[in-house]
């Protein structure tokens, strides 16, 4: 009893987790475009009101939440079993926390707004990384750095508080990769 009882349990905590499906294309951005032709409506238009290319974006989405509409942070827990919590309020395709989507729609006026609906998702990433842009001199190319300041925030990323942090200097490396890996089979299959 006292199993069935914990792998009740279990399956509940799981079920509140990400939920939403991914795409089935993640590492190929030809057929993942195939598949989901509104994301990259969405992510092109976003490219084209805040310079950000869509292999930048694509990349970054990838690394937050793998195109999972209404992914969410795990839960913490208290003695290994007692939920208390998600490690954070990062939600959605862009893992926005609270805070930052709602400076973000009150700064585009965007009160509407859904962290899983990906055109404002992608609008997000873009206004965001347009004031990384200006605010930190990141190129909007570099899927690197914009990730880092993306992960960090703004002022961590000017403070630099990445580099005690080898395994996000790892991720963003990982971005970057990807980020290249997007962009050659974009420019392969004309997206």
């Amino acid at each position: 009893m006292k199993k069935i009882l914990m792998l009740a349990v279990l399956v509940a905590v799981a079920s509140c987790g990400g939920g939403g499906k991914a795409p089935r294309n993640l590492d190929n951005a030809c057929l993942l475009e195939r598949e989901k032709p509104a994301y990259f409506k969405a992510m092109r238009r976003a490219e084209r009101r805040w310079g950000v290319p869509v292999h930048v974006q694509m990349a970054t989405i990838h690394q937050e939440s793998k195109f999972i509409p209404n992914a969410k942070t795990p839960h913490r827990y208290a003695l290994g079993v007692i939920p208390i919590g998600r490690q954070s309020s990062a939600y959605g395709f862009s893992q926005a926390l609270d805070s930052t989507w709602e400076d973000y729609k009150r700064d585009t006026n965007s009160w509407g707004a859904k962290r899983t609906r990906i055109s404002d998702a992608t609008d997000f990433m873009g206004w965001y990384m347009d004031g990384s842009s200006d605010k930190l001199g990141i190129s909007k190319w570099d899927a690197r750095a914009q990730y880092l300041a993306y992960h960090e925030g703004r002022s961590g990323y000017a403070n630099g508080s990445y580099n005690d942090k080898g395994w996000l200097l790892a991720v963003a490396d990982k971005v970057a990769a990807r980020a290249e890996m997007y962009r050659a089979q974009l420019n392969s299959c004309g997206g």
